[in-house]
């Protein structure tokens, strides 16, 4: 039976301590790390424009934090084998978790927006691990066909 790494495990719990964690931050706290990062990002020679500030902030956070989560549970998914419903399961339960937890802070309230935020997260980051599969895949067998003789340049 396959194991799942220590290592993996790890990942997994700091993402959701992460998630989770920002999750039960009362308002006012999410806010000021929010308008601290609007402002560095603005200070940025390569950034041009905020634009809707902290809110569109606070929505791309919801993204990457996901989409973490959505590369590593595809990864344990592959090495355990487990059914794809299986792993967009777990990223709505976390999902709706995390919305949950936002009820019991203050100032913070439940989105269902945020939940398909969450998902649109997670599920591009199953697919950046698929495609980094298919891309992988596909340079494996063109060198393949090069080291055979199968490529021949056309004359």
């Amino acid at each position: 039976m396959p194991r799942l790494s220590k290592r993996l495990l790890a990942v997994v719990i700091l993402i959701l301590l992460i998630i989770w964690g920002n999750s039960l931050l009362p308002a006012s706290v999410s806010s000021e790390i929010s308008g601290w990062l609007a402002r560095f990002l603005a200070g940025l020679p390569i950034t041009t424009d905020i634009g809707a500030g902290e809110g569109l902030l606070r929505k791309l956070a919801h993204v990457l934090e996901f989409a973490a989560l959505g590369v590593v549970l595809t990864l344990i998914r592959d090495r355990l084998n487990k059914p794809w419903s299986l792993l967009l399961l777990c990223g709505v339960a976390v999902g709706l978790i995390d919305e949950t937890l936002q009820l019991f802070s203050p100032g913070r309230a439940a989105m269902v927006t945020d939940v398909w935020i969450d998902m649109g997260g997670f599920c591009l980051g199953v697919l950046v691990v698929l495609g980094v599969r298919w891309l992988r895949g596909n340079c494996a067998r063109r060198n393949s066909e090069r080291v055979s003789g199968g490529d021949h340049p056309s004359e």
